[in-house]
This record gives structure tokens, sequence and C-alpha cells, in this order.
């Protein structure tokens, strides 16, 4: 078995897994009746889902900065210090957070059709987690694009289960990298007008 086979045979269980799951959602019947009572805590737990959705979009936005060490932007290249230091622990806390979200409504909302999607997205996360620990570990170039992939794929499954909170966080990682884009364009205008102004006092 290659290596690229070995690295994403892990990745194929994890999407069978939560593709099972994401059907299963789609074929158990509602019950909605059972989704009008309210627990105490509901709104808590909910909260802490949506905070750790917004929390994986930061440690998405990491993807923006991974190569950019040689940025002509200074901003640039010290938000990519900050986000290299914070892309590992971002993903702690998402995983924490969606854990403690899950097991609270897996317990209160057993019957609510998003427990299937939420599982789905829990078992993605678990992967995209654990390639993650493992890629300094194992070092093949498939390691970094399993988790890469992991993570895209997370996206569809965060908006059927969460709907407006995980658009709005693609949304706002989507614009983390337009930011970058526009400081990196100035800052090239930059330099080559300072060339430019150089040039013509030689």
């Amino acid at each position: 078995m290659n290596k690229k086979l070995k690295t994403w045979l892990p990745a194929a269980v994890f999407l069978a897994v939560a593709l099972a799951l994401v059907l299963i959602s789609f074929v158990i019947p509602e019950h909605r009746e059972l989704y009008r009572r309210r627990e105490v805590f509901d709104g808590m737990f909910s909260t802490l889902g949506t905070i750790a959705i917004y929390v994986g979009a930061g440690g998405f936005s990491w993807q923006w900065f991974k190569r950019k060490q040689k940025s002509p932007s200074v901003l640039v290249r010290k938000a990519r210090m900050l986000f290299d230091l914070a892309h590992k622990p971002l993903g702690w806390v998402t995983l924490i957070l969606v854990v403690v979200h899950g097991t609270y409504f897996l317990f209160t909302k057993l019957h609510d059709n998003k427990i299937y999607s939420g599982l789905a997205g829990l078992v993605l996360l678990a992967a995209i987690v654990a390639y993650g620990l493992f890629i300094y570990k194992i070092r093949n170039k498939w390691m970094r694009t399993v988790h890469r992939t992991l993570g895209l794929l997370w996206i569809p499954v965060l908006w059927l289960h969460a709907g407006g909170s995980a658009i709005i966080a693609v949304m706002s990682a989507l614009a983390v990298g337009v930011v970058v884009f526009v400081l990196e364009k100035r800052a090239r205008e930059t330099e080559q007008s300072a060339s430019n102004m150089g040039k013509k006092h030689l």
C-alpha cells in the first residue's frame, strides 16, 4: 500500500461515517412537538456551538498566512506569526467547545434531526484535529492535503447544521483572505512607487 492510499484511508472512513450521519438526518422523521420544549441551558450551550464555529473559522484563516514569511506587508508578516502560534490552540478549543455543545444536546434533544448533522460535523472535526496532530510526526505531502480537504468538507456540514451562523463564519474567513490580498497589493504598490522615485533621483 503506497503512502497516498495509507494517508487517505482513515480520512475515507471518517468521511463515510459523516456522510451516513448526514443521510440519516434526512431520513429520520422530525418530531416537531419535541423541539418546542426548551431546557434551561439550551441558549448557553447553543451559544457555545456558535462560538466553536467562529473559533474554527479563525483557525481556518491561517491558510491565508502560512506562506507569507516574506510578504511585502509588515502587517501580514506580523499576523502570520500570530496565526502560526494560534492555529493549533484554536483547533483544540474548537473541538472542546463542539464536544461540550454536542454532549449537552445529545442528552436533551436526542430526537432533533440536527443531532445527526452535528455528529457528522464532530466526526469530521475529530479527523481534522487528528490529521493536524500527526502532520509533523508522519511527514508526507498527503497529510497536509487531507487535513486541508477535510477542513473544506467540514464547511457544508456546518451549513447544514448551523445555517446562518456557519455562513457568516465562512464569509468572515474569506474576508480575512481579501484583507491579506489588499494589504499585500498596497505594500507592493508602495515599494514600486518608492523604487521609481529612487530611480528618478539617480
